[in-house]
Parts: structure tokens; C-alpha cells; sequence
């Protein structure tokens, strides 16, 4: 293991960083530095002790790579508490747009109601209640979403050799459907809230905006004029096989409702001012934009329950009774594969039953043979 030393720009101080190679971010700094000319006693002590920390970290660094395979945790290298070793693996591994991974350890800590959990304290049984606590809070796939990522974290572990056996081998993820169907928006819906006029211009045009994009209320709340490029929108979706952006080709209406938007932000701002950065819609939290979605939908004559997340379910359900196929969904939905499509987000009641019911055939001579 090597170690780089170089000059500060004044020429005063030594800074030493590591060495792992030359490619981006293998030379991080180690945070030590000597006096090149220590002018007392102190900046003297300094630098003895700080080649001391340097030689430490040498020794640490190669009792790591020793260790590889092997099962054995360098002291220097256990976390005590598991929570912090949970913490290090979220923030090595948090991904913009993906929040699943951040929430599961939020939910974790709340679970254990504590702040120092010791690793042996986390066995199957416990993993068993975390998974119990979850499905209680949650519905739909966000108790399988957090969990999932969980046992991430105990894989992880058990591979650094915390554990002889991960904890959660024999405890599976599980979502816990709801029992009442969300609702969503059909086409005559969908015409019937564009021309009903709403006091919040906002809300209406996000929300619609959402039902002509799939977008999420995170993601339109969070969406920036940066992301969208003429008709494309890129959004902070990032797809696991390609390591890119979702884009989406927006739909005249979504386009319709940004230019408006950008005109009147171009007239508020003075000129020469760079929008990029700016929000695109000034929203809410997420319960109050839904109680303002009530109050709109409540002034038309939907008897539905709509709330913000069914926009992106109206959404991937119109394009399929357009016949789209589910991969494209998945796509436009930023989903990897087509599970949530076929699961979640598809039609579970026909629109008409009794039109659906009025296909099946009615031979002329049926009430013959029935003898009516």
C-alpha cells in the first residue's frame, strides 16, 4: 500500500493521501498533514504524531488486505454498533431517485427504538419482527421494497464476517397488498378534470401533468427545468441495467402545461436570469397537494378516491387498454422489469361489465332451447 505526499499551494504543510491507483477517486486524501517547517514545540509533536497515524494506517491497510477471504474483521474495521455499520452501507450504496434503501434504515432505527444495536443482537427472530413491524405500517410493495433492502445490508455484513449465517437467509420479503383497490382515472375522467377550473394552478397542472407523464409526487415535486430538453424529459429515475436516466417523450398536453409554466417564469424573472436550477411547480407536501387534489376532485362528478399516486396508475392503465406493451410501460414507469406492471400497476375491474359481459355469444335460438 502506497501513500502520496504533496506540498500545499503556500508550501507550508505536507497533505498525505492514499494510493489505490490512477483512476477517478483512488487517491482520496487521508486528512493528516505535517509542518514542512514546524515553527515550535507543538507543530514538532504534531508532526511526530501524525507520521505515527501514517504508519498506523499503513499497518491497518495491509492486515485488510490479508484479511480478504478469510472471515476475520480487523478491529479497526468492526463497527460495535450494527446501526452504524448500516449507516456506511446507505451511504455507499444511496442512489439519487431511490429512496428505499435511506427509508428502510429510518424505518430500522424506529423499530429498534434505540441508538446502539450490537450485531449479535440481530438474529432471525428479530429479522422476523422487523419484517411483522413493516407489514403492519405498510401497504402495497413498500414493506418487501424496505425489507429487500435490509437484507442487503445483512448480506453485506455477513460477507465482511459479521455473521457465520446471514440472519435473513430464511426470511423472505413480503408485500402486503391492500385490501381495497386503488382507484384511477378513466379516459372521460381524465377530459372531465381538464375542464373543470380549479383555485390552485399548481396543483392542477402537476397533477395533470403526472397523469400524461407517470411521474411520481416526489418526482414532479422535485422536477427542474434542467431535466427537460425541447419535448424530452429526463427524470432522476436511474435504470438499474443501463446505469442511465429514464426519458420520456412528453405528450402535447404535458408540453402545453410547461410552456405556459415557462412563460410566466421568464416574465417574473429579470433577464438574463438562468431558470435551469429553478422548480418547475411549487408544491405542497405530499398531504397537503393530496388535500387539494380532494377538494378539485370533489368538484366534479367523480365518485372516485383519487389521490396523487393515481395519476401514475390512470396513467400505465390507459396505455394499456391502448394495447401497450408492458416492457414499454415498465420503461416509462422506470421500472426494471415488467413485475409491477403485471402486479400492480394494470386494471383489476373492467371499465364496463356489462358490455364486456355482452360479448359472449347469444345464439338466436337460445330461448328455445330453455323453453321460455
Amino acid at each position: 500500500m502506497n501513500f502520496l505526499e504533496r506540498k500545499t499551494k503556500k508550501g507550508d504543510k505536507i497533505v498525505f493521501y492514499y494510493d489505490f491507483g490512477r483512476g477517478k477517486g483512488q487517491r482520496p486524501s487521508t486528512g493528516i498533514f505535517v509542518y514542512t517547517k514546524p515553527k515550535d514545540q507543538t507543530e514538532k509533536n504534531h508532526n511526530k504524531q501524525a507520521l505515527s497515524l501514517i504508519e498506523l494506517k499503513k499497518s491497518q491497510l495491509i492486515i485488510e488486505s490479508q484479511a480478504v477471504g478469510t472471515g476475520f474483521i480487523p478491529p479497526h474495521k468492526f463497527k460495535a454498533n450494527f446501526l452504524d455499520y448500516y449507516e456506511e452501507y446507505v451511504k455507499a450504496h444511496k442512489r439519487k431517485g431511490n429512496r428505499h434503501l435511506q427509508c428502510s434504515l429510518t424505518q430500522f432505527k424506529k423499530f429498534m427504538g434505540k441508538d446502539y444495536v450490537a450485531p449479535i443482537e440481530v438474529n432471525e427472530n428479530l429479522c422476523k419482527s422487523f419484517r411483522r413491524y413493516l407489514l403492519d405500517k405498510y401497504t402495497g410493495e413498500t414493506p418487501s421494497d424496505y425489507y429487500t433492502r435490509f437484507k442487503w445490508v445483512l448480506a453485506a455484513a455477513t460477507a465482511d464476517g459479521y455473521y457465520r449465517q446471514n440472519p435473513t437467509e430464511k426470511v423472505s420479503a413480503k408485500s402486503n397488498p391492500s385490501s381495497k383497490l386503488k382507484d384511477f382515472l378513466e379516459v372521460e375522467e381524465y377530459l372531465e378534470l381538464l375542464n373543470t377550473p380549479f383555485h390552485n394552478r399548481e396543483i392542477q397542472e402537476a397533477f395533470i401533468f403526472c397523469c400524461y407523464t407517470g411521474l411520481r409526487w416526489v418526482d414532479v415535486s422535485q422536477l427542474c427545468w434542467q431535466q427537460i430538453k425541447g419535448a424530452v424529459l429526463t427524470t432522476r429515475i436511474i435504470q438499474a441495467k443501463t446505469g442511465l436516466p429514464v426519458t420520456l417523450t412528453l405528450h402535447p398536453i404535458a408540453r402545453m402545461i410547461l410552456e405556459k409554466r415557462k412563460r410566466i417564469l421568464e416574465a417574473t424573472f429579470a433577464e438574463g436570469t438562468d431558470i435551469n436550477a429553478q422548480l418547475v411547480f411549487s408544491l405542497p407536501s405530499a398531504d397537503g397537494a393530496n388535500k387539494l387534489l380532494l377538494q378539485w376532485v370533489s368538484a366534479t362528478a367523480i365518485n372516485k378516491h383519487i389521490t396523487w399516486s393515481c395519476a401514475r396508475l390512470s396513467f400505465s392503465i390507459l396505455l394499456q387498454d391502448r394495447l401497450v406493451d408492458d416492457v414499454t410501460i415498465a420503461y416509462l414507469l422506470g421500472h426494471a422489469t415488467t413485475v409491477q406492471v403485471q402486479k400492480t400497476y394494470k386494471r383489476h375491474r373492467p371499465k364496463d361489465q356489462q358490455g364486456t359481459i355482452a360479448q359472449l355469444p347469444t345464439p338466436e335460438l337460445l330461448p328455445y332451447f330453455l323453453n321460455i
